[in-house]
């Protein structure tokens, strides 16, 4: 009889949220979260239903779960996810900051409602549930950031708003790292690559481009960016740190 080399229970007993977890990197995050032992809360905007089958699957590994309905772009719902959490699951040991907006084009196509919408959903609301979530957590909290390749290389025109929006969530993780290091609390980002979504398909019709700007010249999966993610949601010396997990889109 053969036996698995899976290990599991590595975050038994401790409560997590990811933001924009009803799919993607998110709901693979939440999943994987839950297969290491740990209750998950994941927040929603629009897809309810994808919510609610994430947490049944979750609760089907005999964790916890819960979907909670909140817009990052909006101030009070970004940092009243964090304590809804709270409530919900007696806690919060590990934050996921997923949740996020691209808007691609030429600078002068890009509006100021697009601007706003952007820096509101991938800083200001980043920055809002991770001090929420401080507030909250003791030591050997957790806090990971998803970031992008693209803060790492550029490839082609069409993506400042997007990339700059990111890039601010490096300085915001290495200051968070500074800030929380004293309360044993770490803090790291993850820049993905290309990686199979349903918002990014690997056989999308600029798939073969995308994997071409890689080493391993092929997508990634939400699995392999939420193995990571689970790595440093249970990490004791790891702090302030990027992990790329992009099939070396920057090499």
């Amino acid at each position: 009889m053969t036996t698995t080399t899976y290990e599991t229970g590595t975050l038994h007993g401790r409560a997590a949220l990811v933001t924009g977890g009803s799919r993607g990197i998110g709901a693979a995050t939440a999943l994987r979260l839950a297969r290491e032992g740990a209750d998950v809360a994941l927040t929603y905007v629009n897809d309810k239903e994808a919510a609610e089958e994430v947490v049944r699957a979750v609760q089907a590994l005999g964790r916890r779960a819960v979907a909670l309905r909140a817009d990052a772009a909006d101030a009070d719902e970004a940092a009243g996810a964090v304590g809804r959490t709270a409530e919900a699951l007696g806690g919060l040991d590990v934050l996921v900051n997923n949740a996020g907006v691209g808007v691609l084009g030429p600078l002068e196509s890009l509006s100021i409602a697009d601007v706003d919408r952007v820096l509101a959903v991938n800083v200001r609301g980043v920055f809002l549930t991770s001090r929420a979530a401080a507030a909250l957590m003791g030591d050997g909290g957790r806090i990971v950031t998803i970031g992008t390749c693209m803060t790492q290389r550029v490839p082609g025109p069409g993506g400042t708003l997007y990339a700059m929006s990111k890039s601010a969530l490096i300085g915001l993780t290495k200051a968070l790292a500074r800030e929380l290091g004293p309360r044993g609390i770490t803090a790291n980002i993850v820049h993905p690559g290309p990686i199979d979504t349903d918002l990014n398909p690997a056989d999308g019709p600029y798939a073969p481009g995308q994997a071409a700007m890689t080493a391993l010249g092929r997508f990634g999966t939400a699995d392999e960016v939420a193995a990571t993610v689970a790595y440093l949601a249970g990490a004791d010396y790891v702090t302030g740190a990027e992990f790329a997990v992009d099939g070396g889109h920057a090499a």
